[in-house]
């Protein structure tokens, strides 16, 4: 019964080491690993529009004085402006650019050459960010989506301010952060935040991109 046991104790820490090296292995490996390009593209060539995003439009002539509007796209992704009665204008996903062009063209059943601007309202740190946010988890207060501000400085110490700090037995040492470049291909930095405030080294604190997501793990002593 002994020499049973005994092997089983065995087989079991035979087995346990195996899972233990598949689990590194994939670890080593998350590295290479992919996810859809189309889903961090947008955030590669400049802010994009989205739902809750304020707008501020502009749409005059050479003749006429612009007529400012501000407007709020719907969760619907569109917004609806005067004289274009066709129904709203879909925009989600568009750059300040490729929104224009659609204004002017649709503007131009109505005005002969239209001069169209469309630019993003005041941006105060509330609501939805034109910049796009930075996702927070872990060992830190408040979890989830960190706006990126206009001035696109955002940093790991910064963003973690924001999320209301670590908690009291987060890991700051190991702070990791995942980034998907514009192909889709998934990197990871790790940041040790002692380092940082101990050390004083502001250099190690990693500046942040939108889609970047940060996580806190927690101390294992």
């Amino acid at each position: 019964m002994a020499k049973k046991s005994l092997v089983g104790i065995l087989l079991s820490l035979a087995f346990a080491c195996l899972c233990g090296c598949e689990t590194l292995n994939t670890l080593i490996h998350n590295d290479e690993e992919r996810v859809d390009p189309t889903f961090v593209a947008k955030w590669w060539d400049g802010p994009r529009i989205q739902p809750g995003v304020s707008l501020v439009v502009q749409v005059g002539t050479a003749s006429a004085p612009p007529t400012v509007m501000n407007v709020v796209v719907s969760q619907k992704g569109d917004i609806t402006l005067p004289l274009l009665l066709q129904g709203p204008v879909a925009c989600d996903g568009l750059t300040l650019e490729a929104l224009t062009e659609k204004l002017v063209k649709a503007y131009s059943v109505y005005y002969r050459q239209p001069l169209i601007t469309v630019t993003f309202a005041p941006y105060d740190g509330r609501g939805v960010s034109p910049w796009g946010t930075v996702t927070v988890m872990g060992e830190v207060m408040r979890p989830g989506p960190v706006n990126m501000p206009p001035t696109m400085d955002m940093t790991v110490t910064k963003v973690l301010m924001e999320a209301g700090g670590c908690k009291p037995f987060a890991d700051k040492s190991a702070v990791r952060v995942t980034r998907c470049d514009k192909d889709g291909n998934m990197t990871r930095t790790t940041v040790n935040l002692n380092e940082i405030g101990k050390d004083g080294r502001i250099d190690k604190d990693m500046p942040l991109r939108a889609g970047d997501v940060v996580w806190v793990p927690e101390t294992w002593y």
